[in-house]
């Protein structure tokens, strides 16, 4: 099946749904697919059941038996049998989705299935029936049943630990947001500065733009400012109140303010657990289940530190909810009130490019010498890459490592490919680089990486100086200069 020309980007998605739909094997199959709201979930499964001729579902908030009068209507209208379904349980609604597959392989999507589950929650025990391995029905069936749902941490327990379906399904699949190249594509930016500040406010949620902002998009730098308060900030947008709705969305966030202040926490730069309790005036064990409900969402992001295994830091995952926290919610009330968006925006400018764009553009540089950086660039593929601090015993200072690209393990040593430095609104320079050098030389005295190869990366927003230029273009030069039109380069 050709993707339709209306879904951007996703082709490894659409050619994983794919081939689980053409799939003409006997056997009944299960698969589940997850992914925050607005990402193009819907649009996409709907897409595969236009392209496949098979059934979709779209479950809403209703008691358990107005959700089978509805999938009763909705079967009879798509198989037209002799007489209308009329389903007295799930069982029934199982086994007619069964025979649907019996002549040939049928795409079968049930989306926002955790609202079904809320109404009756026995109904993955009831698909996990259906789909035994040794049930006739199941084996004469070539139904290709998708699950689907928003709801991340539900969702991530469908399939794991003791859970009813555990080992029942062929295909997990999670609809992330765009990565930032996609995202500038999807909005039609080709200067990579505006992409990346576009990137730090809306991230790579594909309905941000089209059905948040209808279209909406920065003409140039100079526009930014105008786009954020016309948008973003602005309480006739649907922009302006999303970054709450992500929390309540969550069925398993019961207490949004706590939620909330974790969250601001994190923003304010308070990234470890105990740097969290003591923001918030709390025990660590107190806010331990919003941290983990929060990661369980795709909301909050856990990272080990590269040099210290037994330190993690966190990171907001979602960029609107992390603009949110820094910019609008300590000034809520203002700008709940008309005309407050320019004011607003000029008093918090400076605290958007230091505490959002910043750090936006550090991750960036991480996820690309991850997923985009030619490997010839570091000598090797890279295994992780995360950031770290590293303890200078002589100054008596810890030094953070922005960027931390590890290769693959060598016996008991660990290979450090690159050590990086990501400056957004700053001119990079030779003070810069000896940084790195000692960084380098600190880590090697450590023992714990082979830092022989170790290169040294210079991320650049705000350009280098010559002096650096002229270091980074020698022959066999260690060191590489990397700017925003580097990290949106196809290749």
């Amino acid at each position: 099946m050709e993707k339709p020309s209306e879904v951007f980007d996703r082709d490894r998605e659409w050619s994983a749904l794919v081939r689980f739909a053409t799939d003409d094997r006997p056997g009944a199959t299960l698969g589940v697919v997850s992914g925050r709201r607005r990402q193009g979930k819907t649009f996409l499964l709907d897409a595969l059941c236009r392209a496949s001729a098979g059934f979709y579902f779209g479950a809403t908030e209703a008691t358990d038996i107005e959700s089978l009068r509805r999938i009763g209507r909705a079967l009879t209208e798509y198989a037209a049998p002799p007489g209308p379904h009329h389903f007295q349980d799930w069982t029934e609604v199982l086994d007619t989705l069964l025979a649907l597959g019996e002549e040939r392989p049928v795409t079968v999507v049930i989306d926002e299935f955790p609202y079904l589950v809320k109404a009756n929650p026995e109904l993955p025990s009831i698909i996990q029936q259906a789909f035994g391995p040794l049930r006739d029905r199941r084996r004469r069936s070539r139904t290709r049943l998708l699950l689907c749902g928003s709801a991340m941490s539900f969702m991530g327990r469908l399939l794991g630990g003791g859970a009813p379906l555990r080992g029942r399904a062929g295909l997990e699949l999670v609809i992330r947001p765009l990565d930032h190249r996609a995202a500038a594509e999807f909005w039609g930016l080709t200067d990579p500065r505006l992409a990346l500040a576009v990137n730090a406010v809306v991230g790579g949620t594909p309905a941000y733009r089209n059905e948040f902002v209808r279209g909406d998009t920065p003409r140039d730098m100079e526009d930014f400012d105008a786009w954020v308060t016309r948008t973003v900030l602005n309480p006739e947008t649907p922009l302006f109140r999303e970054p709450r709705y992500l929390l309540t969305e969550e069925p398993d966030i019961r207490d949004p303010a706590l939620y909330l202040a974790v969250l601001s926490a994190v923003a304010e730069g308070n990234a470890t657990r105990g740097g969290m309790a003591g923001y918030l005036e709390r025990r660590a064990t107190d806010i331990a289940h919003p941290i983990n409900v929060l990661e369980d969402a795709g909301l909050l992001h856990r990272e080990v530190d590269a040099f210290r295994d037994n330190r993690s830091t966190y990171r907001i995952s979602e960029p609107l909810i992390g603009f949110y926290q820094v910019i609008m919610r300590p000034v809520w009330d203002q700008l709940e009130r008309p005309g407050a968006a320019e004011r607003v925006w000029q008093a918090s400018r400076r605290r958007f490019v230091s505490n959002v764009l910043g750090p936006r553009f550090e991750q960036v540089c991480r996820e690309w010498a991850l997923h985009h950086a030619d490997p010839e660039l570091f000598g090797g593929l890279p295994s992780r890459v995360t950031h770290g601090a590293v303890n200078d015993p002589t100054e008596r200072v810890s030094r953070e490592v922005d960027v931390a690209v590890a290769g693959l393990p060598d016996g008991n040593r660990l290979s450090l490919l690159a050590i990086g430095e990501a400056k957004w609104n700053e001119p990079m320079g030779m003070g810069h680089l000896a940084r790195l050098e000692r960084i380098r030389e600190l880590i090697a005295r450590g023992g714990r990486y082979d830092t022989s190869h170790t290169r040294l990366l210079c991320f650049g927003g705000a350009g280098f100086a010559e002096g650096l230029r002229e270091r980074a273009g020698r022959p066999g030069s260690d060191v590489a200069l990397i700017g925003p039109e580097d990290l949106y380069r196809a290749g």
